[in-house]
């Protein structure tokens, strides 16, 4: 980089020509006094290496004396003893002595040395042939003479011999190596010297060289590395005092350049990165604006304000509305009050002239216009005059517009505003501003796909959800469903109150897994199944067993997957006639049951597969409830969630229930209350219902025997029970009816036959039960055929008709709704 307002020094005069001398020179030296040092040492080390080679000859010399010692020592203990076992060592000793001798005359140090040991080698084993052998052999003949003086001086004189050849040749091998020893020990002097000397020079040239550098180069540069480290932590003031060296100077006018230039663009990251990271962190328009308000002020603008179309609020589809009004959303300053108006107001957002050149086209379509005197132009921005003079008594002088913009469709626009306070906006603003808008927009764009898609979610949950249970006088229900509030959406929970016939009510509670309007579509597809399955009046496990192939095969030829399998259902009917539950489970928690006294258990049974397995059995379980007992229905969302295990959340579920006494509508606030302390993470079902048992007087039960012949006795007696009841007027139509049924039943079913009439608050129900389980079905009878007109004249008589299936056969069933005086009224008695 060049320097400014100095010339550019010649190479002579420069750091780099002197340096490089400088080091070149040291260099040399240093590689002479390296080559010294070396020298003197491979010569101390050869002069070691000569200095040790005597001791492994003294070594073997007393491995040698110690064996002749040995050989005298076995056959002197022999001659005394006479005992075999002293010959072991002498036998040793002999046997070794060759080897140990010739070892010595191997390691010898010099040819003086290496003849001396041959003479003890020869010595020795002649000691060992000529005498040692003959006397140990004489002495195991028994001759008198082998320890006889004579022979015993003989000995001792070749001993003595053999330990004066060894004293010379130890004392000569000691002379030699303290001749060797005496060198080292010169030659380490002159290394130490020579060392000495070469170090200390290497020392003073690198001081030297080291004190040139300090100088010139590392005090410079350690001044401004303590300015890029003030730099560094934050201080984008720091400059560097020109000094004017050279290099170094030019380093320094480099330093504050860049630090000048880092400084601006330090800002402006940082504006970005926050805008980054704090814009866009929820899925809410508003709270999105004023996150954008919150990291522009005071480091961008002094005053933000965003306007938005009145669409984005609500998740709407975007319109192009060139200067349509739109709705301030967001609005902050480095004071509170401004002219500028509220959040809420409707505003026309401010418009500045266009550019002279046209503006090329940004990431989202448009540019950002900037106006750097607003008092130049006060008709471009402003829409009135008195408008127009507020903001400049307030004190605004710049503006600068970005518009927020999706699909090519404008939802809205942001206006950065600076006081006289602050300097004006420049040209260099304007592609923050765009980046900021740009990032906001997206954020935004965001937002409102998100609220349009949860709206939509949520009004189809609402559209497949029950508006209402239905009123049964036997079960009195109260339920409470809260959607889920994060970001993942509405879930696929769903709770559902079917009328059975025979006064029986079935209990649903689901979910399904995901969330979002897949799993709100896939919720309303599994309730329309659970009802159509139900009005078939199938058994709970049956009816587990169809849905489960439904879901099987709802996405047989589907592109992609809906997510059904893996939900769970809860199955359960109520018959007040007989106080019985029976319910099945999909892979749903199973219910509490709360006894009048209020106790709390959990129903038994095991809960199933989740639905879309298939091929796995559902179990049926059989309770009988007490009157007043209630049954409370849930789902995951209730008692699990990331910050609640499942068995922490059952316990307090338990716990929360066990208040007998209350109403339902109680019970269902203080629970979820209770185990719902802030937004639900996933969808929350809670069904409450207790029973009511119906009065024996209201049922009335025959045994009819298979034969035609009392066809007429059951129409009497249910004429019969119809005036206990006081419904003469549906006499006719109830005989009529019954003598169809009974008929058929006797006709084309098997025994047992019973016929049960119940009376409802609103209907009468006329059941007839044999034990065959094939299913009539209806069917128009010609002009000629004697028969086949039962059934058609029952389902023009009465309101509604079906058949069930039972475990001792099947239930034919028809309804007539009660005269409306009566309906309301009392029962007669019977």
């Amino acid at each position: 980089m060049l320097r400014r307002g100095r010339a550019k020094p010649s190479p002579q005069g420069g750091l780099a020509p002197l340096t490089a001398v400088a080091g070149a020179l040291l260099a040399v030296l240093i590689g002479l006094v390296f080559l010294m040092l070396v020298w003197a040492i491979r010569d101390a080390h050869s002069s070691l290496l000569t200095a040790r080679s005597g001791r492994p000859a003294l070594d073997q010399a007393g491995v040698v004396e110690k064996t002749v010692l040995d050989v005298e020592g076995g056959q002197e203990t022999y001659l005394f003893t006479r005992q075999g076992q002293f010959l072991a060592s002498w036998q040793a000793a002999r046997a070794a002595f060759p080897a140990q001798a010739q070892r010595l005359v191997d390691v010898s140090t010099s040819p003086a040395q290496r003849q001396l040991a041959q003479q003890i080698r020869q010595g020795g084993q002649t000691f060992i042939d000529d005498y040692s052998v003959p006397l140990v052999h004489a002495a195991r003949s028994g001759a008198p003479a082998a320890s006889g003086v004579a022979r015993t001086l003989q000995g001792e004189r070749r001993v003595d011999m053999l330990r004066d050849q060894f004293a010379r040749y130890v004392a000569a091998e000691r002379a030699a190596i303290g001749r060797r020893e005496n060198a080292l020990e010169g030659r380490m002097h002159m290394l130490t010297v020579a060392a000495s000397v070469g170090v200390g020079g290497a020392v003073l040239l690198i001081v030297g060289y080291g004190a040139y550098v300090t100088r010139v180069v590392v005090w410079p540069v350690r001044r401004m590395a303590g300015f890029a480290t003030r730099l560094a932590a934050g201080d984008l003031s720091a400059r560097v005092p020109l000094s004017g060296r050279r290099e170094i100077g030019q380093l320094e006018t480099a330093f504050n350049t860049m630090a000048g230039s880092l400084e601006k663009s330090h800002r402006r990251l940082r504006l970005l990165y926050d805008a980054g990271t704090a814009v866009g962190t929820t899925l809410d328009v508003r709270r999105t604006a004023d996150e954008l308000v919150r990291v522009a002020v005071p480091r961008f603008a002094d005053h933000v304000t965003v306007d938005l179309q009145a669409a984005v609020l609500t998740g709407g589809e975007l319109v192009a509305a060139d200067g349509a009004v739109l709705r301030r959303v967001a609005r902050g300053g480095v004071r509170d009050e401004s002219p500028l108006a509220p959040v809420g107001a409707l505003v026309a957002p401010p418009a500045p002239p266009p550019s002279p050149t046209p503006p090329a086209p940004a990431g989202n379509g448009t540019r950002a216009a900037l106006l750097a005197d607003l008092r130049a132009a006060p008709e471009g921005w402003a829409l009135d005059r008195p408008q127009t003079e507020r903001l400049l008594a307030y004190g605004m002088a710049s503006l600068i517009t970005a518009p927020l913009s999706a699909q090519g469709v404008l939802m809205g626009v942001i206006a950065f505003w600076r006081t006289r306070d602050s300097p004006p906006f420049e040209e260099d603003d304007l592609s923050d501003a765009e980046e900021l808008a740009a990032k906001s927009a997206h954020a935004i764009d965001n937002a409102r796909r998100y609220t349009r898609e949860r709206e939509t979610a949520l009004a189809l949950q609402r559209s497949l959800l029950p508006h209402g249970l239905p009123e049964r006088p036997t079960v009195d229900f109260a339920y409470r469903y809260l959607p889920t509030g994060t970001s993942a959406g509405v879930g696929g929970d769903w709770l559902d109150v079917i009328p059975l016939s025979g006064t029986r009510v079935a209990l649903v509670v689901g979910d399904v897994v995901g969330h979002g309007i897949h799993a709100s579509a896939t919720m309303g597809r599994l309730r329309t199944a659970v009802r159509t399955l139900a009005d078939v009046d199938l058994p709970p496990d049956e009816l587990l067993t169809h849905l489960d192939d439904l879901v099987i095969h709802l996405d047989d030829g589907g592109a992609e997957p809906t997510g059904e399998v893996g939900s769970t259902c809860l199955y359960a009917v109520y018959d007040p006639v007989s106080r019985r539950c029976a319910l099945a489970s999909a892979g749903h928690p199973l219910p509490f049951v709360i006894t009048p006294e209020g106790a709390v258990e959990p129903a038994p049974g095991q809960a199933g597969p989740p639905l879309g397995l298939g091929g796995l059995p559902f179990e049926t379980t059989e309770l009988d409830l007490a009157q007043g007992t209630t049954l409370a229905l849930f789902s995951n969302g209730l008692v699990h969630s990331r910050s609640l295990d499942m068995n922490q959340g059952l316990e307090r579920l338990r716990r929360a229930l066990a208040t007998p006494g209350e109403s339902l509508e109680a019970v269902c606030d203080r629970v979820v209350a209770t185990l719902r302390t802030g937004e639900p993470a996933d969808d929350v079902t809670l069904l409450l219902a207790r029973t009511h048992a119906l009065p024996a007087d209201r049922v009335a039960t025959w045994e009819v025997p298979a034969d035609p012949e009392h066809v007429a006795r059951a129409r009497t007696l249910a004429t019969g029970q119809l005036d206990a009841w006081r419904l003469d007027e549906l006499s006719f139509t109830t005989e009529l009816v019954v003598s169809e049924l009974v008929t058929n039943a006797i006709r084309y079913g098997a025994a047992p036959i019973r016929l049960r009439l119940i009376r409802d608050t609103a209907m009468l129900i006329c059941e007839v039960s044999d034990g065959s389980s094939t299913a009539p079905h209806l069917r128009r009878a010609r002009v000629f055929d004697e028969g086949g007109r039962g059934l058609l004249l029952v389902a023009q008589l009465t309101q509604r008709w079906g058949t069930r299936q039972t475990s001792a056969g099947k239930t034919i069933w028809c309804e007539q709704a009660l005269p409306t005086a009566d309906a309301s009224g009392p029962p007669g008695g019977s």
